[in-house]
């Protein structure tokens, strides 16, 4: 999902599910962050060594999704090691993060929701709430021909 939030009820593994699927950038040594913006973040550590760290932005996943990560800390913030620096596609604040709160009442509506139909407000439709991004490979080949390599356009021919 584009805008992920925390779970209201959980199964208390979403930390651990988290850090084990290593979407998020974590701190290997203590420091300082010096920079940070959308596509790295820079710090020093202790010992005066600057270490950069480049973040995932809008890279495909091989289920087709988007994978990016977003800088969690901010300038001039002291980090300890082991603290999560930078959020990943599924995960806010170092949890495991796969949908949106939402509130949800089973009842009929005018025989619109008969059987498996479910109905949604329009609301999380407009607001993008379950709006998510995939990023697709397609390749092809050109041929040649004999009026020389054959040629890709958008125009249709007449």
């Amino acid at each position: 999902l584009s805008q992920s939030e925390r779970c209201i009820v959980g199964t208390g593994l979403e930390r651990q599910t988290a850090l084990d699927s290593g979407v998020s950038a974590i701190a290997e040594h203590e420091g300082k962050i010096i920079y940070t913006d959308p596509h790295k973040i820079i710090f020093a550590s202790n010992g005066d060594t600057t270490i950069s760290i480049p973040l995932v932005i809008c890279q495909r996943s091989n289920k087709n999704t988007c994978m990016h990560q977003k800088p969690q800390v901010s300038r001039g913030k002291c980090i300890k090691k082991g603290q999560i620096l930078a959020n990943g596609a599924a995960t806010v604040g170092g949890e495991l993060t796969l949908g949106k709160n939402v509130l949800v009442a089973y009842m009929p509506w005018e025989g619109y929701n008969f059987e498996d139909a479910v109905l949604i407000s329009e609301r999380l439709v407009y607001e993008d709430i379950y709006t998510s991004f995939h990023i697709r490979k397609y390749e092809i080949q050109t041929h040649m021909t004999s009026q020389g390599p054959e040629r890709i356009t958008r125009e249709i021919p007449h």
